[in-house]
């Protein structure tokens, strides 16, 4: 298992709502078409409404870069960039887990 946790921050409101526009149509693709990719989840923070937190878990290094490598990733991370004030990112190291159907 590989996964990462990743904290964006949007500039304004403005931009919160275009982000997570890109966001939704960049999720419909990841579901159709990323095996490898285990879970990919997007949650707004709670009283924090321009922050917003990604957790994804992909079933090995290689689903990883497989979900990197999509023409549809690419466009996320180039566009992102117009939206954000700040991002930080966790690489995470799995150690156990339930409902992501894991071996460890």
């Amino acid at each position: 298992m590989f996964g990462l946790m990743v904290r964006f921050t949007c500039k304004d409101e403005a931009a919160a709502e275009a982000f997570d526009d890109l966001v939704a149509r960049t999720g419909e693709q990841i579901r159709a078409n990323e095996p490898g990719t285990v879970i990919y989840t997007v949650h707004r923070v709670d009283g924090r409404p321009l922050e917003r937190i990604f957790y994804e878990l992909y079933r090995d290094e290689e689903a990883f870069q497989a979900h990197e490598s999509q023409d549809y990733v690419r466009v996320f991370l180039d566009e992102r960039e117009r939206y954000l004030s700040k991002t930080e990112v966790d690489r995470l190291d799995f150690m156990s887990g339930k409902g992501a159907d894991v071996e460890h």
